[in-house]
């Protein structure tokens, strides 16, 4: 009995921390004042580490807007259509960062009906379809930049970058500067991606290491010995959609309109690489057939919703477990108070985007979890009328209970899982939430119901112990 309570207050202890985390970081409480000024970190430690976890919400709650592309694939071989729509996931993830857009989901699907590869492109907070459209349908740009000397110029260029973060860091008015457009370590040259043929993946034949082999065309072959001549034992790098993705060391001139680069790359990063460098233009040609926009206040009001559908939900279940289970069932209510705070935590925390098919897949894994909390009561109840002490009950309750639970959840775990790898990303969503609410269930119905209940310290069957542990309208 004593280490079940030790055990209840490590777990009241933990619950409270973790309400406080998911509370003070979320910043639309904060300024909404729902949290007390004296509880909020201070402005530094929240602007470090606090603000980094709101609860991230999908393109339905947040609003934004959707896009759907068709790939045409008749161009490519059978066996190489799932490397080409990953390599123009790739590219269009790229180029949708540019937008500076919180949380962008760009991903790939199969269209059974229509037999078509797609494109999904989800931009929570942009409202302006037509640049969206006309931002991601442009070519990705690849360049080849080499090493800024050093001197006053390339002092004043990092001066004006760190001015720039300083100053968007504090919220303050920010001016522009032309420096702010070079680069603060390379200068651009004239090799661009539309030089280059092809790179591969090959192996290196001595160590067996991946290598990414490059092949330009003769232009381009002539002015790559430039410039390896010019920059021999210095960094050549390789930007795509004016961001790294390489910054080989030049060892000597290379003539020929070939090159190697090399370094500690595994197999699946090198294969990454020559995707990108192959991406000068898209894998893939891609035709717009469907777009939309989602307003915010219409997802807001999806989001207000949900949640009070949830807490309505959650509250009518508490009372029930209360009203016809007496003691266990508002222990089993606390417990589906910790299961709450656990699954709020890891959708920040983790983070899972969030969304209306999400917040569903979570409240139904909150009746799974009642589902197994009623189970535990109903085998309890049983062992109590076969004349057993509270504490045996209790214990037999759980074992008899167990294999029931075990079961059912795994069935539905099955087809969560089932959901998430066959589905759509709407699908994902909702199958995501509800196998990690399952999963978790188990915990608290398991370890938490039990360690509050064996906390109470209830040995003997008397009228008032008689009436707590029974339900419904009946007393044995």
């Amino acid at each position: 009995m004593t280490k079940a309570r030790w055990g209840s207050l490590i777990i009241f202890i933990s619950a409270t921390v973790f309400s406080y985390l998911i509370i003070v970081s979320e910043p639309s409480l904060r300024d909404r004042g729902f949290v007390p000024p004296k509880l909020i970190p201070s402005a530094t430690s929240t602007d470090s580490f606090f603000n980094k976890f709101p609860f991230k919400l999908g393109l339905d709650l947040s609003g934004g807007t959707h896009l759907t592309y068709r790939a045409d694939i008749s161009a490519v071989k059978g066996s190489e259509v799932a490397d080409s729509m990953d390599a123009l996931r790739d590219v269009i993830e790229r180029r949708v960062n540019l937008f500076g857009v919180s949380e962008p989901i760009v991903q790939t699907e199969k269209s059974s009906l229509a037999n078509e590869e797609r494109l999904i492109v989800d931009l929570p907070g942009v409202t302006d379809v037509d640049e969206a459209i006309k931002n991601i349908g442009q070519t990705p740009v690849l360049e080849f930049k080499t090493e800024r000397p050093e001197g006053k110029e390339k002092n004043n260029i990092i001066a004006a970058h760190e001015a720039f973060q300083k100053t968007r860091e504090r919220g303050g008015q920010i001016e522009f500067s032309p420096l702010l457009l070079e680069d603060p370590y390379f200068i651009s040259t004239d090799l661009t991606g539309r030089f280059l043929e092809k790179a591969r993946l090959e192996f290196d034949e001595t160590s067996n290491q991946p290598i990414v082999s490059l092949e330009f065309n003769a232009e381009g072959g002539e002015l790559f010995a430039d410039i390896t001549k010019a920059n021999v034992n210095k960094q050549l790098a390789i930007y795509l959609d004016s961001s790294p993705i390489s910054a080989p060391v030049v060892r000597e001139e290379i003539t020929g309109g070939k090159a190697v680069i090399s370094g500690d790359f595994t197999p699946e990063e090198a294969k990454t690489l020559v995707g990108r460098m192959n991406a000068g233009a898209l894998p893939v040609p891609i035709t717009l057939i469907g777009s939309a926009l989602i307003g915010a206040p219409l997802g807001e009001k999806a989001l207000k919703d949900g949640v009070f559908a949830g807490g309505l939900g959650f509250l009518a279940v508490i009372i029930f477990l209360i009203v016809w289970y007496r003691l266990p069932g508002l222990v089993a209510g606390l417990a589906l108070l910790v299961y709450t705070i656990i699954m709020l935590l890891l959708f920040k925390f983790i983070p899972i985007t969030l969304t209306a098919a999400g917040i569903a897949g979570f409240i139904l894994s909150v009746g799974m979890a009642v589902d197994a909390n009623i189970l535990i009561a109903e085998r309890t109840k049983e062992e109590l009328r076969r004349g057993k002490s509270i504490s045996d009950s209790i214990g037999e309750g759980f074992a008899r209970a167990w294999t029931s639970i075990r079961d059912s959840n795994i069935s539905s775990v099955i087809t969560g899982i089932i959901l998430f790898w066959f589905g759509t990303s709407l699908i994902e969503g909702f199958a995501l939430t509800f196998v990690l609410g399952v999963l978790i269930s188990m915990f608290s119905a398991i370890t938490v119901t039990r360690t509050f209940l064996y906390a109470l310290g209830i040995e003997k069957k008397n009228p008032v112990t008689a009436f707590l542990f029974s339900s419904g309208w009946h007393i044995k």
